[in-house]
């Protein structure tokens, strides 16, 4: 494997101070539309459903973006050393561009859905890409606070989603979520091309797009089965046993594949190593935890508690602040003694009692009390973030850091994905049922609940009582099932090697 020199200043092109902070100010700005774009959509959802219709499609409005831009996210590493990162970070951007300005003319669901995946296969490019262009541009001794700030963006983007989403939906339209992206990207991207000079440098790979693409249709057809399963089709119909199949070929063959290929995205070597192994199972429950949290409780607020989209995205502040505090607090204990075994069960543990108190939630829960609840969510899974990536980059070798650090990510993105996909078949299903057990009022016909803030604050006050009671009744089961997960969690934690951490730049083999 041919790999670019590491730390040398003289490879590192001549760039002018003012070239360069035009440079981070583009990529910063991108990276902040990428991470947006996770969470932006959270607070129009019940909008989008009741404008579009389609709740049991609600959940692939978040997971096509995530599934996409996760599994596309190790190809643009390679891609930008082979064909130059200027060249590719343009074609990046486009797609996240023409996808935010499809997602912005959506007429229906499944458009919708499709838009949003062409905006993953872009959005994925400007996270991995950000990091190599930064080794492009920086020293190698200065790259750390420029890591900083990218953090920095990642926390700011985590409130300021639900927010602008919010406001967006009460004195706009839900479109403008999307074509919001088209003049900031723009802008960014023409800053970009116009600070970044290229190097000239390319490094040859042997690109592994058979293990892409095997991955690929693995989780796209688990997605699929876990969404669909139950609702759409029953669970012993032969499209979801087809599904089924599909998702153990996909998976198998991409196993297969990676002991095989020169350069696999998912090295299997990585699974001898303790850390890797039991960070990449805690990563993926945090991702589930993360973004059922995220995606759902806006609903709550919206139908059940009956407040606007802009409120609602405040409401949500409390669980960023339990994240900012928990990971500066891990942060801080790492650095100060070098260990980290005890955070992610401290981790777990929180994490386990913020969701049993979401299972307690109800139309008349006081606002103290609920951003009590989210607040322990948040502390929960802050605790949990920095160990992840930081004890497998302590650990694994130097030549494989990257790749390893890119694939926790893939096992939280996944999980992510796959826990919305899940948690959202539960909610639709047991929505559905509740308001066809009401005659479907507040529904179309069948039972497909399609119910806007607007809409429930024209209904009468015993058919809203009615509506709000079914919301939180069918969240509970989520929150249940999200504990369940999480005490998985907290056992495999038990099981975390410690190995010291050291301000060495090389990882530790174990």
């Amino acid at each position: 494997m041919s790999t670019a020199p590491e730390t040398p200043d003289e490879t590192l092109p001549a760039h002018g101070a003012r070239n360069v902070r035009l440079v981070i100010m583009s990529i910063a700005l991108l990276l902040l539309l990428a991470s947006l774009d996770q969470t932006i959509v959270s607070t129009a959802l019940p909008t989008i459903v009741a404008d579009l219709g389609g709740l049991d499609h609600l959940s692939w409005v978040v997971t096509a973006y995530i599934l996409s831009s996760t599994v596309v996210a190790p190809l643009y590493g390679k891609l930008g050393d082979l064909y130059g990162r200027r060249n590719i970070v343009v074609i990046s951007v486009t797609l996240f561009l023409v996808g935010s300005a499809l997602c912005g003319v959506a007429y229906n669901m499944p458009f919708l859905i499709l838009s949003r995946a062409l905006q993953g296969f872009g959005g994925g490019g400007l996270f991995v890409l950000a990091l190599s262009v930064i080794g492009d541009v920086i020293p190698p001794k200065d790259r750390g606070k420029i890591q900083g700030v990218f953090a920095g963006v990642f926390s700011i983007s985590s409130v300021l989603g639900p927010l602008v989403g919010g406001w967006f939906v009460d004195h706009l339209s839900w479109h403008w979520i999307f074509y919001i992206n088209i003049p900031f990207g723009i802008a960014a991207m023409l800053g970009f091309t116009a600070g970044f000079h290229p190097t000239g440098k390319r490094v040859t790979h042997a690109i592994d797009w058979w293990g892409a693409i095997t991955l690929s249709v693995g989780l796209a057809a688990l997605t699929l089965m876990t969404s669909l399963g139950g609702r759409t089709y029953p669970w012993q119909s032969p499209e979801i046993y087809g599904l089924g199949a599909l998702t153990i070929i996909g998976l198998v063959s991409f196993v297969i594949i990676e002991a095989r290929a020169k350069e696999p995205i998912l090295p299997l070597s990585l699974f001898k190593m303790n850390v890797f192994t039991v960070t990449s199972i805690i990563g993926f429950i945090i991702g589930i935890a993360m973004f059922g949290a995220i995606t759902f409780l806006p609903l709550y607020l919206q139908i059940s508690r009956g407040i606007s989209p802009t409120e609602s995205g405040l409401a949500m502040i409390p669980m960023t602040v339990g994240i900012l505090a928990a990971s500066t607090f891990a942060g801080r204990y790492m650095t100060k003694t070098g260990k980290y075994w005890i955070l992610p069960i401290i981790g777990m543990s929180v994490l386990i009692v913020g969701m049993y108190m979401l299972t307690h939630l109800q139309p008349d829960t006081t606002t103290a009390m609920f951003s009590l609840y989210i607040i322990t969510v948040g502390f929960g899974m802050g605790c949990i973030f920095p160990v992840v990536t930081t004890a497998v980059q302590n650990t694994v070798p130097r030549e494989q850091m990257g790749t390893a650090t890119a694939s926790g990510l893939l096992f939280r993105q996944v999980g992510g994905s796959l826990g919305v996909a899940v948690f959202g078949a539960i909610f639709a299903a047991r929505m559905n049922d509740a308001m066809s057990g009401m005659g479907g009022g507040g529904g179309s016909a069948g039972g497909d609940f399609a119910m806007s803030p607007a809409m429930m604050q024209s209904l009468p006050d015993a058919v809203r009582q009615m509506i709000a009671t079914a919301v939180v009744d069918s969240l509970h089961p989520i929150y249940w099932l999200a504990i369940g997960i999480a005490a998985t969690g907290l056992v495999a934690s038990f099981f975390l090697k410690e190995v010291r951490l050291t301000s060495r730049m090389s990882g530790l083999q174990e």
